[in-house]
């Protein structure tokens, strides 16, 4: 799916809202609960009360559902949702990262069971929370390939970082989300 046509349909449902936002709910929402439906991410998300079957919601709830089947993969195949470099500058890359992050938090926050949590997980928590404070204003072209290098270096440690959560809150014991 494309960043940027995934983007309008949010957009177009609820205008404050990245499409990296709303995929960082998602995967925080399936993190802290994996029995979390699309249904409930798209009342919580878009504030949408009852899935009409329009083509934008089926096209975003396939996105969650595709989300929990990476999440839930061996392959290591998740990704965080974010423009790609010829969709977005590299601040415009950052900037959706942090919508990401900040997305997670609360997608996490709505459906996490217990708020016991490993040191570790409590770690990568704080990490995350460290990644929506990034700064989106480098315009230096002498740090260009030093910046670049840092968010595939971020990205990366996301990724694993989400894996490992998910795997430490599959283990608790879970509420039914509908």
């Amino acid at each position: 799916m494309a960043y940027q046509f995934i983007n309008a349909i949010v957009q177009q449902i609820q205008p404050e809202l990245t499409a990296a936002e709303a995929h960082g709910m998602a995967a925080g929402m399936l993190c802290g609960n994996q029995r979390t439906t699309s249904n409930f991410w798209l009342s919580e998300v878009f504030l949408v009360a009852d899935l009409d079957n329009t083509d934008d919601e089926v096209l975003l709830a396939n996105l969650f559902e595709e989300t929990r089947r990476l999440l839930d993969s061996d392959d290591f195949k998740f990704d965080l949702f974010l423009p790609t470099e010829t969709e977005a500058s590299l601040n415009g890359q950052i900037a959706a990262l942090k919508d990401w992050c900040q997305g997670f938090l609360a997608g996490f926050g709505m459906t996490v069971a217990s708020a016991d949590c490993s040191p570790e997980a409590r770690e990568i928590l704080k990490d995350i929370a460290e990644c929506t404070r990034l700064d989106t204003d480098s315009e230096n072209d002498a740090n260009q390939d030093e910046n670049e290098s840092a968010f595939v270096e971020v990205n990366e440690y996301l990724r694993a970082a989400v894996i490992l959560l998910k795997h430490e809150f599959s283990k608790l014991p879970e509420l039914t989300v509908h």
